[in-house]
């Protein structure tokens, strides 16, 4: 899987929102009723440098892999950062950013789990 791919399986995801922060962040967010679930780093050295969150029982086990590391700043609250999103299995990765995906949407109220669910009807995860 390359860079635009998991983009767009990023914004395919339901009640996705893709934001475009620029200096001094550089990054581009995938968020869920205003929960982040997912970002690209934009900028030099680190350009499509991709991160998201990953289970307790996870976290070591992935940072353990090459080219797998703590993300910068959010690694203490189990954000992980994939170097090279190319060296990574695509169906491996598209699972755990679904679990980052759902994470993040558990923590919305249930009324905007309904509103998100109600805007798509097919799966919660594609």
């Amino acid at each position: 899987m390359d860079v635009a791919a998991l983009k767009r399986h990023c914004r395919a995801l339901p009640g996705s929102v893709e934001t475009l922060y620029g200096e001094p962040s550089n990054i581009l967010v995938y968020e869920v009723g205003g929960k982040r679930f997912a970002y690209f780093k934009t900028s030099e050295p680190e350009r499509w440098r991709f991160s998201f969150k990953v289970a307790p029982e996870r976290f070591l086990e992935l940072t353990d892999q090459p080219g797998i590391k703590p993300a910068r700043w959010l690694g203490k609250h189990r954000w992980v950062t994939v170097v090279d999103v190319s060296s990574v299995p695509g169906a491996y990765l598209k699972d755990l950013v679904a679990w980052s995906y759902r994470h993040a949407l558990a923590k919305l109220t249930r009324r905007q789990r309904e509103a998100i669910a109600a805007a798509d009807p097919g799966d919660a995860v594609r």
